[in-house]
């Protein structure tokens, strides 16, 4: 597998950032992508949802501290935004074009992410089946995006890229990782 590396850029750089830093490796080898994402730094700034007894499906994750992973087929309007909790909860949603379409991804019935805290590092990894999403071979065009919100009640947004003049994951200029569906590709 090929791992490619990242690093997160805040929306506007601002005085009242967090002092943190987000970076991470993505990959895929045939139908499993894997991600790794961490944020470095003093994490006693910000507000990181506690693990819960039972995580599970949950809306509207992108309102407190979260990472977002958007996944998407060249060539298609169609996408998935995947919302990953430091309490474990999570949820997949897909579109059938830019913000349209919204519905729960019934896919997936739980996601096998994992989330180890330290004292200045919140740690995020996932190994996931996207043959459930995408046809074996077919390449895959991924952003990867956080929200932070901070003790003060500050949120930022971070991304692989921004465009426009406010915060937009879905756009799919963001969507800057292509990961190669063929075999071949995989070994370089």
């Amino acid at each position: 597998m090929n791992l490619r590396r990242f690093s997160l850029k805040p929306f506007r750089v601002a005085e009242d950032l967090p002092g943190i830093g987000i970076k991470g490796t993505i990959g895929r080898r045939s139908n499993t992508l894997s991600i790794g994402c961490a944020l470095l730094g003093n994490l006693s700034d910000l507000a990181v949802p506690a693990p819960v007894e039972s995580p599970g499906r949950k809306d509207r994750l992108w309102e407190q501290t979260c990472l977002e992973l958007f996944l998407g087929m060249r060539d298609s309007g169609r996408y998935w935004e995947f919302n990953l909790s430091p309490a474990g909860h999570w949820n997949v949603y897909r579109f059938t074009s830019y913000r349209k379409g919204m519905r729960e991804e019934p896919a997936f019935a739980s996601l096998p992410f994992r989330v180890r805290t330290r004292p200045e590092a919140l740690r995020f990894s996932m190994e996931l089946d996207i043959g459930k999403l995408v046809p074996k071979g077919k390449p895959v065009e991924a952003a990867v995006c956080a929200v932070i919100l901070t003790v003060k009640g500050k949120r930022s947004h971070w991304a692989l890229a921004h465009s426009g003049p406010r915060p937009d994951f879905h756009r799919r200029v963001g969507f800057g990782l292509t990961l190669p569906g063929s075999p071949a590709a995989w070994r370089r």
